[in-house]
This record gives structure tokens, sequence and C-alpha cells, in this order.
């Protein structure tokens, strides 16, 4: 069994970023998760394109850019030019009027397509775009800030998506409130990465190094 633990960036310390990657980095995470917010499509604001930025050169591991804004197709373009082979872009189906469209320039820039499911965003309603992406992020909370609740519904949606990424040829990721239960519970089934926030990695007594090898000698 093979999965990833990526680092949900929008809850590390400012103070020191250089700091941050580098012991995140050593300890074996997989990729850095960043998560920009326009303060439209959600009520908040995240991470900047400059913090993207300095991550991207910081670090070979590959990137998760996870886009929660309005209408993605007017500024994707400054995202592909900033990011290198192997690196993936989220988007939101909700949040433009052809997501199909968006995707495809995602591909055409030679990265990794995906789309982010809310948790009230049914699986029948982005089933064509299955087809197109390669990486499902599903939200087990609702998307905009860190700390919130896991939605226990979604865990159908996470199932039912399992049964088709052969098919269909995707895989599935998690986001949102995931503790150890979660990465022990649906790992098994499948589900193929973990972004780690608050609940497990960031604001903690444990180091970076010793979390990830607790989760990783658990599962």
């Amino acid at each position: 069994m093979h999965y990833e633990l990526m680092a949900s960036m929008m809850c590390a310390n400012y103070g020191n970023l250089e700091k941050e990657v580098r012991e995140l980095e050593e300890a074996g995470i997989d990729s850095f998760h960043i998560d920009i917010m326009d303060g439209r499509y959600v009520p908040n604001y995240a991470m900047s394109l400059n913090d993207l930025c300095y991550i991207r050169k910081a670090t070979e591991k590959p990137l998760d850019v996870h886009l929660m804004v309005e209408h993605p197709n007017n500024t994707i373009e400054i995202f592909i030019k900033n990011l290198r082979q192997g690196d993936t872009i989220y988007i939101h189906p909700e949040a433009e009027y052809h997501p199909s469209t968006t995707l495809q320039k995602i591909i055409n820039g030679g990265l990794i397509p995906g789309i982010a499911i809310n948790p009230g965003t049914s699986v029948e309603t982005v089933y064509e775009m299955l087809r197109i992406v390669k990486k499902v992020l599903v939200m087990s909370v609702n998307p905009g800030n860190a700390g919130q609740m896991f939605l226990p519904y979604v865990g159908e949606k996470y199932k039912r998506l399992l049964a088709i990424k052969e098919k269909m040829d995707f895989e599935v990721y998690w986001d949102g409130s995931c503790s150890l239960d979660k990465i022990k519970t649906f790992a098994p089934m499948g589900v193929k990465g973990f972004v780690l926030g608050t609940s497990l990695l960031f604001g903690k007594k444990t180091s970076y190094k010793d979390t990830l090898k607790m989760i990783r000698e658990t599962v």
C-alpha cells in the first residue's frame, strides 16, 4: 500500500518559511499543498502567488496548487508559468463557466490536471470531467478555513469515487480535517494522498519528522 502525505502550507509558520520547508522536506513529506484563495469563491484569503513562487524555488518536491478562486481560467497562465512538470493544479468546477477549458490549459502547460470537490458537490455533476483529470481532491470540510470539523457524509463520496477511479483513470486525494484515524481507514481503501494540516501535522509539540514517521509506521 502506497500513499502520499502532503503538507498544507497555509498552516505553516510564516515567521520562518524557509525553515518550515526545509524541515518538512527532511522529514520526508511527499509534496507541498498550496491553497490560493481570492476572498470571493471562499470567504477568506490564504497563500499568495509570491508564497507559491518561493516554495517552488526552495524545494525539488512537487507542489499541489489548490485554486479556490472565481473564474480560474482568467489567471491560470500565471500559475502555470511559475510551476514545473510534475506539479498539480486543482480547480473547483463550480467556479468556472467552462471548467474543461481551464483543465485543458493545465494539460497543455505540462502540469497534472485536478478538480476539487466540495462537500455539497455530487459525483454526478463532475462525472464527465473525471475522464479528463488525473487527480480528484475531495473536500471533507467546506473550503476556506483550516481547523474545521469533518463532515461524515463525505465518506460515502470517497467510496463512490474509489469504486470508479481505475475505470476513469484518476486518483483520489483527501483534504480537510485529516486525522490519523482517517488515514488508517481510507488509505487501505485506495485514497492516494492526504493533505495534513492542523489536525495532525502543524502546531504540535512533536517534530515533523516524528509525526510523519509515526503515521507511516502506524498505517
